[in-house]
């Protein structure tokens, strides 16, 4: 027992340092910006195509730009709220600098250097050009500000582990993009994979919460319980690449029915976009690999 015991006190102290190792908080390099100047007008794009306001604006606002948070997004893990985005010095963003906005956007890292959960599509925003998140950042700071304090998530053991999401991430965190593309397709994947992050919703999860590529865009259960997020696959849909581009544009889909739920707000976001942008997601999604 004594040799045993001799043998397990520093294997344990090792798998614990590599615990340590695995789940901690990874963070980009300030020089990496140093280079790059924000263009607000750019960053309205990024902001739109992004779908901040969408998540981040309290349910039922009229005023899109006051991103004061609040709306509840429930999940097997618990009931994630988003949090104030606004540029409020203490209840938002406000007082943060571009290299904490780019770790929150890109590696869900808080300025307290504490994990963001997955709730936040960081899996998605890690695809986002260092010229984009400049210029997301500079159109962030012209929003309003709002006093409204983030509500705290609903998330119980052992979820409520941030440390954990550590090991998430080591795990399916990916930089790369899923699919292939030529340069006809590359406008139309960035849109879907990074900035839209589509795949958040239009494909399904593993037991522990990470999209399975291997059925990318085949549809997934709607994380509140209630129906279906359909599939964009062309096994399911036989949508023309017309027909989608004028979807996003008006919410009617080729049957005369309409969008509704949370899509709403992403045909809104689509709508404010210039018709390439729509086309260029159309000719992604024709595109598409049968699962």
């Amino acid at each position: 027992m004594r040799k045993l015991l001799m043998l397990a006190i520093p294997a344990a102290v090792i798998a614990a340092g590599i615990g340590l190792w695995v789940t901690a908080p990874s963070t980009v390099e300030a020089a990496r910006f140093e280079a790059l100047s924000g263009d607000a007008a750019r960053g309205e794009t990024v902001f739109t195509a992004s779908g901040c306001a969408s998540c981040h604006t309290v349910k039922g606002s009229e005023d899109k730009l006051v991103l004061a948070g609040g709306q509840a997004f429930a999940s097997d893990f618990g009931t994630f709220y988003a949090p104030n985005i606004s540029s409020h010095p203490e209840e938002g963003i406000g007082g943060w600098s571009q290299i904490a906005f780019a770790n929150a956007v890109l590696r869900g890292v808080s300025p307290e250097g504490q994990h963001y959960y997955p709730a936040f599509p960081y899996t998605s925003y890690v695809r986002m050009t260092d010229a984009d998140l400049v210029d997301l950042w500079a159109y962030m700071q012209t929003l309003p500000a709002d006093a409204t304090p983030s509500k705290p998530h609903d998330v119980g053991f052992p979820f409520n582990i941030r440390r954990s999401v550590g090991g998430w991430k080591f795990l399916f965190m990916d930089d790369g993009f899923v699919t292939e593309a030529d340069s006809e397709l590359e406008r139309g994947r960035y849109l879907v994979e990074a900035l839209a992050h589509c795949a958040e919703c239009h494909t399904p999860r593993n037991a522990l919460g990470a999209l399975d590529t291997a059925r990318w865009m085949a549809g997934a259960p709607n994380p509140s319980g209630q129906g279906t997020i359909p599939p964009l696959t062309p096994d399911k849909l036989d949508w023309s690449a017309d027909d989608i581009a004028y979807y996003l544009e008006t919410g009617f889909t080729p049957e005369y029915d309409s969008a509704g739920g949370h899509m709403a707000a992403v045909i809104d976001n689509f709508s404010k976009l210039g018709p390439e942008d729509r086309a260029a997601v159309a000719a992604y999604v024709k595109a598409l690999p049968a699962p």
